[in-house]
């Protein structure tokens, strides 16, 4: 009997606490919790989850009488490594170009295509998929004035530079290409090749990313 007693007058004291705390200044205190939502709003949000989730899960047929016997070995091998429908590989000439330096060491990479690392080959790939003129010096591209730097992993998109940072002398060391569901091209002691960015080794050097700035 004593033992309820004192489990009621908690649960007494409990809710006139919380009475309490959202009587002093509820309407402010409310508008300063982090991330609440209007019903509204976390309605509409639910949706958009919902529409998503659906369209990634969802079994179509996909015209496969536009793809080359070529793009069609592309799109699925690329989707089974990254873990993805195959319908989100569509930049064949993307995945084309880093399937020809898949396992390329350092030193197979500058005997045969003029580069020593993951900056000279995105220079390279830029050039060729993008049309695009990057330095292949980290540095340089990490202070160009046509990318745009941001940190927010959330942001990233298929083509964005990784910049890391390996050693102490140079802040930015090298580079790397992100491509889907975190999944990136970079070049390590194992060669170029994809790798997981959610790996420790590239979380605890990662700086920044970039974009290419649209032309005006």
């Amino acid at each position: 009997m004593k033992l309820y007693l004192e489990q009621y007058w908690i649960a007494i004291v409990t809710l006139l606490s919380i009475l309490g705390l959202v009587s002093c200044g509820s309407g402010r205190y409310i508008e300063e919790l982090p991330y609440l939502h209007s019903s509204e709003q976390y309605t509409k949000e639910l949706d958009g989850i919902k529409k998503r989730t659906d369209s990634t899960f969802a079994i179509e047929k996909f015209d496969d009488r536009k793809l080359n016997d070529e793009e069609m070995s592309i799109r699925e091998r690329y989707s089974i490594i990254m873990r993805v429908m195959p319908k989100k590989v569509i930049n064949y000439k993307l995945y084309s170009f880093i399937d020809q330096w898949i396992g390329s060491s350092a030193k197979q990479m500058s005997n045969q295509k003029n580069g020593t690392d993951c900056a000279q080959f995105a220079s390279l790939l830029f050039n060729e998929v993008y049309h695009a003129t990057i330095s292949p010096i980290p540095e340089k591209v990490f202070r160009s004035k046509d990318i745009e730097l941001f940190t927010g992993r959330n942001f990233l998109q298929e083509g964005d530079i990784l910049f890391f940072r390996y050693d102490k002398g140079h802040p930015i060391s090298d580079e790397g290409i992100y491509l889907q569901n975190n999944k990136i091209v970079a070049c390590t002691a194992g060669g170029l090749n994809i790798y997981d960015f959610n790996d420790q080794y590239f979380q605890l050097r990662y700086i920044a990313a970039g974009r290419l700035k649209p032309k005006s």
